[in-house]
Order: structure tokens, then sequence, then C-alpha cells
């Protein structure tokens, strides 16, 4: 009896500390990844400024910035799949303001291609768990293709990692950006677009593209 008292004691002991031990190796990963960021980053922002590359007044500072970056480029999910899509965008221009705008888009034209392919990706895999024909396999294809600029016209608020200048000659300016994007309200806004896009065909086709992209 004695024996089996402790052994229950043992278990539920363990019990107790085997969450308390998994929140603290998840908190010192991140001091890690934090400290690692930090690192990387002051290293970065040195060789950058050497380039001649600089921040506009009153942004974060270079290796701030980049910090961030690094940070939300390592984040994964609980399958080890990243929490965000990111995308970097240049332009030079007469003006930094010119310049920063055009880089912007840039950027969203790149982020939305990435989550068009992967909204391609995602269709080509299943394709042959459904019987699609081959003018239906057309249609998807090209309308999953058209869907980019559309996604880049509503991705709506992007989160800014970093934004740097360099000037180019004595008249013109270049802007360097980094915009982050987070991946499942991405692939959520895209698998919508496509289904708008397809929503003038037929119901058969909808049907098979719903259960497809699980709507």
């Amino acid at each position: 009896m004695k024996k089996l008292i402790l052994s229950l004691t043992f278990l539920f002991a363990v019990s107790l500390v085997m969450p308390l031990m998994a929140q603290t190796t998840v908190k010192d990963a991140k001091k890690e990844l934090k400290k690692k960021s930090i690192k990387r980053a002051r290293k970065e922002a040195k060789k950058l400024k050497k380039q001649g590359y600089f921040v506009a007044p009153g942004a974060l500072p270079m290796d701030m910035q980049l910090e961030k970056s690094y940070i939300k480029l390592s984040m994964e999910d609980e399958d080890g799949y990243p929490i965000y899509i990111t995308a970097t965008g240049n332009s030079v221009a007469g003006t930094q303001t010119a310049a920063h705008l055009q880089a912007m888009e840039t950027a969203k034209l790149t982020l939305a291609g990435t989550i068009s392919t992967n909204v391609a990706a995602l269709i080509e895999n299943n394709i042959a768990n459904e019987q699609f024909t081959k003018e239906e396999i057309t249609t998807i294809t090209k309308m999953v293709a058209a869907s980019k600029n559309i996604i880049a016209q509503e991705l709506g608020r992007v989160i800014p990692l970093t934004e740097m200048y360099k000037e180019i000659g004595d008249d013109n300016i270049q802007a360097d950006v980094k915009i982050a994007y987070d991946s499942k309200t991405a692939m959520i806004k895209a698998k919508e677009i496509v289904r708008r896009q397809l929503s003038e065909e037929t119901e058969a086709l909808q049907d098979k593209l719903d259960k497809m992209l699980d709507f």
C-alpha cells in the first residue's frame, strides 16, 4: 500500500513539474532567439550603414528594425510552418516619399505572388483527389494566376519590418522595404478571392473547389 501511495505521489509530482519545465523551455528558447536576433541585427546594421543606408527620421533604429524582422522570420506555428509570409521591395525615385511608396507597392505585389503560388500549390496537391475535367483545371489555373493583382489590392494592412534608404547619385534615393503578413489570414483571403473569381462558373465546379479549399 505504501509503495502504491509513493508511486501515485511521484506521478502527481511529475504531472505538475512537466508543464512547468515545458514552459521554461519555451521561455528559454524565446530568450535565446531574441539574443541571437539582436547580435545578428547589430552586425547587419553596421554593414548596411557602411554601404550608405540610413533610416527615416523618427523611425526605429536600423538594428531594431532588423531584429524585429529576424524574429518574425523565425516564428513558426505548432506544425512547424512559418507564421508570417514576408516580401521585400525596392525602388529608386527623385524623392524619399516616392521611392518608399513604389517600394511598398513592389513588396505587396511580391507578397501577393507568394500567396497566389501557395494557393496554386494547394490546389495542385489536391486536384488528384477530385474528378476535374481538363476544362475545369484550365479555368481554375487561369483564375488563380489572375488573382495575384486582386490579392495585392485587397491585402489591407501589412506589417512593416524594415524601411531604409540610400542616396543614389546626386538626385535620386533608393528605398528598401520588407513587409510581413499573417500566413493563415493570407490563405483565407486568397481562397475567398479565388472563389469570388469563379462565382460565374458552374455550380459543380464551385462545389468541387469549396471541398478542396475547405470552405
